[in-house]
């Protein structure tokens, strides 16, 4: 795909967004024909309560108001993901305290990598391996903060991500989306949502057409998703489906090599891939959920997804600097090319009852449940070594400074025979948790036993868990909340460590967590905020045995040997400035460190004695400005996040970056001009190995995005 340069120079953007603005702003400013409706202009007041505020979660399982939950979520909603003109999981991590980008779909969490996604309550990921979720059809994304291990079984002690999808809705509601901006982008969607006999339904179509910023790259995706909720008198029935479709070319991407202080080698748009590289992925879903409820005192919900997923890529993958020109500086990259297939299915179910009652006067809710997940995914592979030197049937190097693709086809690469690996998960899990409210006090504890089981080509291992979770609320007043809460994790080693060759099997890898804060809502809710500390200790991590091959069979031994301790501090605030002026900010502190090793070999993702992509520090801000009676906002954001190290201990210079938003709302139109990287910083995302290098920031975009509601 080819890109527009002209578009990267700031006045031939200009010059091509202003005649859109231009069309725009006359169709808003025209007055209604005669006849028409007239849809009234509403100015919205207190928008930190309306604007971005989510009521009620629904990944904690128990609804409950933020002032009650000794869980931690943090939770971003339709509103401001339209407002920052979000498209995929990436553009939203700068808006979660304590949540930076590692790669792909994968974050930094409270100091841990974390790639634990769920949709709706339930395993099954669309987006395979390395793809991105999208967000045309989803609601809101919550994020549940620390080991979640005791509501959603197995899982990384940073916490995990839940997607809300859109709803049937019983109002009759239709959109209409049209985006075009550099990069070559185009796009549409539009919607439907509405009542029909019995019940109601939503239909859903996007596309999106792009270059992307990394040369020879770019995107196109569609989505298409409906749904029917079916009334059944006292309880409620949804179905949906959905199909993922993505076709990223000059992919699978990787990063631009770096040197030891993080300086890119190479131009930020440098690609290792070919043009003809791909990655693609096709993804189907089924989903039905229930839900019943008998008075006041007792819902249900169950829920029931099924996922198809292929994912194929073809594509070079950077193998090793080199020094072409010895100048004592790397200027070029060995290659291996890559032909890979993930064919992937899942099963997944839980369902969930609540009873609402009271014990000898103490208000008290209990919730019961289950859930189950299955996975059989078949892997492919086979690919090709590049030497130093162009040679026949391998792939070339690739300078860094001024590469030069096409040299050499793939098809005619001596490819190595292709290996298949079949491997399955299962896992399966029952919960309990009890809730109690003393006046001010409430007082919540669970507990969950797990059993999983899981293969990978001939090795099989299968073993149990127990973890727990205890919360405490005090309601120092209606606006003040204390709380405090100890949770654990864990998560089940490799199946191919568990051989007893190696000294296995071993106990699953666990996490614990003690966290407190506060939380207020003050002068009638225009002014919420908390402080949070936590301390987690991560335990039982697998290490290379400082004896080697114990047993003299041939195998070196493990021994799970390993601690990390990561202490943090996060504070966010919302607040209405003025009745058209609200403003969000975040802090986030972290010390991630390894406190106990067997002196000899690295944990995974550790870099001396921290954490790679583990940032001290972390800021950010939102702020929205909506000039009174004339339907038109201003917004701008910022995110900072400090130094880091790459898995390879390269340093990942700190970055600060702006965005901006010119929001125009009249009747039924609506207008977004969005511009992300403001100032065009040249910056690293995140950093990964010395051979792939970090992954770099976009450079400045911008889009236009014009809407239509009936």
């Amino acid at each position: 795909m080819s890109r527009v340069p002209s578009l990267r120079r700031p006045a031939a953007l200009a010059a091509a967004l202003l005649p859109c603005l231009g069309a725009v702003a006359a169709e808003l400013a025209a007055p209604p024909p005669a006849g028409a409706e007239t849809l009234e202009e509403i100015v919205v007041v207190s928008r930190v309560a309306k604007l971005y505020r989510v009521e009620e979660t629904t990944v904690g399982r128990l609804p409950t108001e933020p002032l009650a939950a000794a869980l931690s979520i943090q939770a971003i909603d339709a509103d401001l993901i339209r407002d920052q003109g979000a498209r995929t999981a990436q553009d939203l991590y700068r808006s979660l305290s304590g949540v930076s980008f590692f790669s792909y779909a994968g974050v930094t969490a409270r100091g841990f990598r974390q790639e634990e996604i769920f949709f709706d309550g339930l395993r099954g990921d669309p987006y395979a391996s390395f793809a991105v979720p999208e967000l045309f059809n989803v609601e809101r994304v919550e994020f549940l903060k620390g080991p979640a291990s005791m509501l959603y079984g197995p899982g990384a002690p940073g916490g995990l991500f839940n997607y809300v999808t859109k709803q049937p809705t019983d109002e009759s509601t239709a959109r209409l989306r049209a985006i075009a901006g550099t990069e070559s982008r185009l796009g549409a969607s539009g919607e439907w949502s509405g009542p029909l006999p019995a019940g109601s339904a939503r239909l859903g179509l996007f596309f999106e057409d792009r270059d992307l910023p990394r040369d020879n790259a770019g995107s196109r995706s569609v989505i298409a998703d409906a749904g029917y909720r079916i009334d059944l008198g006292g309880s409620r029935l949804t179905l949906q489906a959905a199909r993922y479709d993505q076709d990223l070319a000059g992919a699978r991407l990787r990063g631009v090599p770096t040197d030891a202080n993080g300086r890119f080698l190479a131009d930020r748009r440098w690609n290792h891939n070919e043009r003809s590289d791909f990655l693609r992925l096709e993804s189907d879903v089924l989903q039905a959920r229930w839900n019943a409820s008998l008075g006041d005192s007792l819902a249900f919900d169950a829920g029931l997804r099924w996922n198809d997923a292929l994912e194929t890529q073809r594509y070079h993958e950077p193998f090793g600097l080199l020094d072409a020109n010895r100048d004592g500086v790397p200027d070029a990259t060995r290659r291996q090319f890559r032909d890979q297939r993930r064919d992937q299915q899942t099963w997944s179910a839980a369902a969930n009852a609540v009873w609402t009652t009271a014990v000898a006067g103490v208000p008290t809710r209990v919730l019961a449940g289950a859930d189950w997940f299955d996975l059989e995914l078949d892997f492919s592979s086979r690919g090709a070594n590049g030497g130093a030197t162009t040679v026949a049937g391998q792939p070339p190097p690739l300078s860094l400074r001024e590469p030069r693709y096409g040299l050499v086809d793939p098809a005619s690469y001596l490819l190595s025979p292709t290996v298949r690996t079949p491997s399955s998960a299962r896992r399966t899990g029952g919960y309990l948790l009890g809730e109690a409210t003393f006046g001010p006090v409430i007082a919540s504890g669970g507990l969950r036993r797990d059993d999983f089981e899981d293969t990978s080509g001939a090795a099989r291992f299968e073993d149990a868990a127990t973890s727990w979770r205890a919360g405490l609320v005090w309601r120092l007043r209606p606006d003040v909340s204390l709380y405090a809460q100890w949770a654990t994790s864990f998560e089940p080693q490799g199946v191919s460590s568990q051989t007893p060759l190696a000294g296995g099997p071993f106990d699953p890898t666990e996490g614990e967590m003690i966290e407190g804060g506060v939380r207020t809502e003050l002068l009638d809710g225009r002014v919420q905020g908390s402080l949070v500390g936590y301390r987690i200790v991560r335990t039982n991590i697998l290490q290379a045995d400082p004896r080697g091959d114990v047993g003299g069979d041939g195998v070196n031994d493990q021994v799970p040997f390993g601690e990390v301790t990561s202490r943090g501090v996060e504070l966010d605030l919302a607040a209405d400035v003025t009745e058209n002026w609200v403003v969000t900010a975040s802090y986030a502190y972290n010390d991630t460190k390894i406190t106990r090793t067997n002196l000899r070999t690295a944990i995974v993702n550790s870099v001396g004695d921290r954490f790679a992509n583990a940032p001290r520090h972390e800021a950010g801000f939102w702020t929205r400005y909506q000039f009174p009676g004339s339907g038109f906002a201003v917004a701008l954001g910022g995110d900072y996040v400090d130094v880091r190290r790459s898995l390879s201990n390269q340093r990942v210079p700190a970055y600060l970056v702006f965005d901006a938003s010119l929001i125009s709302e009249r009747g039924p139109w609506s207008a977004l001009l969005r511009v992300n990287n403001l100032l065009d910083k040249t910056y690293a995302a995140s950093g990964f190995s010395d051979r792939t290098g970090h992954f770099p920031g976009a450079p400045r975009e911008a889009f236009v995005e014009i809407s239509r509601r009936w």
